[in-house]
């Protein structure tokens, strides 16, 4: 008998390495905790705002923001980089110079007018939100607001601006009229974070919105003509051709609140995930070119993804047992839906029904 043991042995190794091998661990079947509620995280795909025709008004925004507030989120995530990840990127001019450009705001008016840069604006936030009281002061969102801008958070700040009576949204406590002036635009401005995100916070009584975009995955590229050429080529497909279709026949009447609900039912239904590989990122996944552009692209695509769905899921763990509501751009839901449910503590609650 002893001289089978070491065969027998060596058997169970074997059936247990080949069962570790096709059972792999799977977070997403985890969940927990096992007493409490758990964090639930609302991924909404958007358009982008800015580039919708004339015919959208942001008044036809009114049956979507309804819908969203009485699913009473107590975070909401958006799709911009924070004030200290643009601090960052300026840090490597040859490499983010034209991130920099395209995403990141020049905080340096509030600074001129706090005294503040983004790492102390940052910290100073931090410090006043710890310390905020259940009804503060006009002053003390004026200051709030002006902080926050200095900190690189405009989205934030006008949070503070909504939150104030209008006859409270004037130059003091650190806004001077360059800034009241700026805020007073992005009032305005064609962006779901000014138009959906930052007027929702206040309208819940909460104090800010939280920047989780990342873009520390961008490099420059050797040859852009190639690269752009490739990836258009990639693009040139019937999943793509699809998709255009469906948005131009949907953003071709947007005239009413129920023409707008209709367009965010169709960009969040269930089946657009698979278009958006078929037509975006698996199609530049097979693009033959020699220097594989398309690999790269989904490279730098799924690093984001990752990266905006880790900030999430730190914004949700800050209040557990809470609600989380991420609006972004529709291609990025179904990565982030598929990337957050791998998380042990978050569930993630399907859109459509608040759409309906």
């Amino acid at each position: 008998m002893r001289y089978a043991l070491p065969g027998l042995l060596a058997a169970l190794l074997y059936a247990h390495g080949a069962c570790a091998q096709t059972a792999r661990f799977d977070p997403s079947r985890l969940k927990g905790p096992a007493a409490g509620a758990p964090n639930e995280v609302l991924v909404l795909g958007t358009p982008h705002l800015r580039g919708l025709p004339a015919a959208f008004q942001p008044a036809s925004l009114r049956l979507l923001a309804d819908r969203l507030a009485a699913w009473r989120p107590d975070t909401i995530a958006i799709e911009a980089l924070p004030g200290p990840q643009c601090a960052f990127l300026r840090q490597y001019p040859e490499r983010y110079r034209e991130t920099v450009a395209d995403y990141c705001w020049d905080p340096a008016p509030a600074r001129a007018a706090t005294g503040l840069d983004v790492p102390a604006a940052t910290a100073e936030s931090e410090r006043l939100l710890a310390a905020w009281p259940a009804d503060p002061a006009p002053a003390r969102r004026r200051r709030l607001a002006a902080v926050f801008l200095a900190g690189g958070e405009r989205a934030s700040a006008l949070v503070q601006w909504l939150r104030l009576p209008a006859a409270e949204r004037h130059a003091g406590d650190g806004l001077d009229a360059t800034l009241v002036a700026l805020l007073d635009e992005l009032r305005a401005r064609r962006n779901e974070d000014t138009l959906i995100a930052a007027p929702l916070a206040a309208a819940l009584g909460l104090e800010r919105v939280v920047a989780m975009d990342d873009h520390t995955a961008d490099a420059p590229i050797a040859d852009e003509a190639a690269y752009g050429a490739a990836i258009m080529a990639a693009w040139n497909n019937p999943a793509a051709a699809r998709r255009r279709r469906d948005d131009e026949a949907l953003q071709a009447k947007l005239g009413t609140p129920e023409d707008v609900l209709a367009l965010y039912r169709a960009l969040n239904a269930p089946d657009q995930a698979q278009l958006v590989f078929e037509g975006d990122f698996g199609a530049a996944l097979n693009e033959p070119s020699p220097q594989r552009f398309g690999r790269a692209y989904v490279t730098y695509w799924e690093t984001r993804n990752l990266r905006m769905a880790a900030n999430i899921r730190a914004a949700a763990g800050a209040h557990p047992g809470g609600r989380a509501l991420v609006i972004v751009g529709a291609s990025h839901k179904g990565y982030l839906e598929a990337y957050l449910n791998q998380m042990h503590d978050v569930r993630i609650v399907d859109v459509q029904p608040l759409l309906r």
